[in-house]
């Protein structure tokens, strides 16, 4: 069976949730991405990713993935689906804002195989005595440029295509969102490219949209409150804007953009499925996945840190 979490709730897909918080909107996309019941082989939804022969040994067990709430869609649909279908591995999979995740991960109230960031500086806090020791190397393997995305039933999308960004996003009655820049680093981005642009353009009011609160949202769940109709806008990575179908424009005057890295953790209760993703994830299949859907590669993958394991040593660049 295959599991896969969002922030404070789980979903399991053909059984019962944990909890019942936006169990139709995740539930949803896992049907569409073909889960299956327990001893049945999942198969992909929407793009699928070929098998790779890092991967072509069975395997057995879980292996769980603390992942960027950006990458849901790749995760739920593309990666985690066809690595359990050609490895063996069951696997289960938490989303959060990168920086919440590192602290769920310090206060050990979630126990992980791989963690998966969307800003290395996140890593930094997860490194040394004083931070547990969980990470002593990761992975750069893709970036991805944040832009405006927004539902092309939106009253406001003419707009969006034909005026400027930092005016439309001002525009009376528009609902846009972002996520928290306290706890997702591409909260920190939007507003940093809402505060630049708002000095340069002269706005205060995209400096005061800045500051509101009641735009922030979660970032496993901004995709689905926009393709719902319940946003016009909101920022977000390319390449998740490119797994959803979701439209966007560029952040003009702006060049800010997500940097992914990946690690095994220390202390990983299953360590040969967790090497086992990573080098899935960082082989030709998983990167021919990330390139299809929008990812700037990193090619080869670049390695940060010591002590990476012997079986993942082909697959990064000191």
């Amino acid at each position: 069976m295959m599991i896969f979490q969002g922030w404070g709730r789980d979903w399991r897909c053909g059984g019962k949730p944990r909890k019942a918080a936006a169990v139709a909107l995740l539930c949803a996309g896992l049907s569409a991405a073909g889960c299956s019941s327990s001893g049945s082989s999942s198969t992909t939804g929407g793009a699928s990713a070929p098998a790779s022969s890092s991967a072509s040994a069975k395997g057995s067990g879980p292996v769980n993935v603390l992942y960027a709430g950006s990458l849901v869609n790749l995760m739920q649909k593309q990666i985690g689906p066809a690595f359990q279908q050609s490895s063996g591995y069951s696997v289960t999979g938490f989303s959060a804002g990168s920086k919440d995740l590192a602290a769920e991960i310090k206060g050990k109230v979630h126990q992980g195989d791989v963690f998966i960031s969307a800003s290395p500086k996140v890593n930094a806090t997860l490194e040394g005595a004083s931070n547990g020791d969980w990470v002593s190397w990761y992975g750069t393997f893709a970036t991805s440029a944040l832009v405006i995305g927004y539902n092309a039933n939106s009253k406001f999308a003419s707009d969006l295509k034909s005026k400027p960004w930092y005016k439309v996003i001002t525009e009376p009655g528009i609902r846009i969102g972002f996520t928290d820049p306290a706890t997702d680093p591409k909260g920190v981005l939007a507003v940093q490219a809402m505060t630049e642009t708002a000095s340069k353009q002269k706005l205060p009011a995209l400096k005061a949209l800045s500051t509101n609160s009641s735009d922030i949202f979660p970032e496993e769940t901004l995709v689905g409150r926009l393709q719902s109709g319940q946003l016009d806008a909101g920022f977000f990575y390319t390449a998740e804007a490119t797994a959803a179908n979701i439209p966007t424009v560029p952040l003009t005057g702006e060049d800010l953009k997500a940097t992914y890295t990946v690690t095994v953790l220390n202390k990983a209760p299953h360590e040969a499925a967790a090497e086992a993703f990573v080098s899935y994830l960082l082989g030709s299949s998983g990167q021919a996945v990330l390139k299809q859907d929008g990812f700037t590669l990193v090619s080869p993958p670049k390695l940060t840190g010591t002590g990476v394991p012997s079986s993942l040593q082909s697959v990064l660049s000191p």
